[in-house]
């Protein structure tokens, strides 16, 4: 069942509109976390992922996404941390990413909990040292009153590529032994 946001779908909103300073808040390992609301589709419920054997541990498996099938993400798995067990609040982020042969691909973003839509209007850089993830993943850090939140940088988070890699390196692995 689908929640009620779904994105604007334009890639050419100039960097200074409302819409550009508007993300998404989860939970996600214990952190709350921030993505640019341009990059997401819709929220649903957690629900009959399908596992796919012998991929990265952050890859939970797929999902039947009106006849799509689109790959889930454990986001706290990919930062690092231990691996999300779900709960009630537990749902998946559809976001949509730009591909080098300008294509779009979806995928979804298994987080703890998500939190709401909010206009960040200062975003700092990212920290140079200190951060519990890698930096390449972070976009900068959203103020919000008196605390930060993380934004996400999607390009290198959800990087395809690199997650390939990643798959390939644990093929090469189990074949390799």
């Amino acid at each position: 069942m689908s929640k009620a946001l779904t994105a604007p779908r334009s890639a050419a909103v100039p960097a200074a509109s409302a819409e550009s300073r508007q993300f998404l808040t989860f939970a996600a390992g214990g952190e709350t976390l921030a993505l640019g609301i341009l990059h997401v589709r819709e929220i649903i419920e957690y629900g009959r992922v399908t596992a796919v054997p012998m991929l990265p541990a952050f890859v939970r498996g797929v999902i039947n996404l009106r006849g799509s099938v689109v790959p889930v993400i454990d986001l706290s798995a990919r930062l690092g941390r231990a691996p999300s067990t779900i709960g009630r609040r537990s749902c998946i982020v559809i976001v949509e990413l730009p591909e080098s042969d300008g294509e779009r691909r979806e995928l979804g973003l298994l987080v703890d909990a998500v939190s709401a839509v909010i206009d960040i209007p200062e975003i700092e850089p990212p920290p140079s040292f200190g951060a519990r993830m890698r930096p390449d993943f972070i976009l900068g850090m959203g103020k919000l009153d008196e605390r930060f939140v993380v934004i996400l940088d999607p390009t290198q988070t959800l990087s395809l590529d690199e997650m390939a890699a990643l798959a390939g390196n644990l093929d090469a692995g189990v074949n390799g032994a």
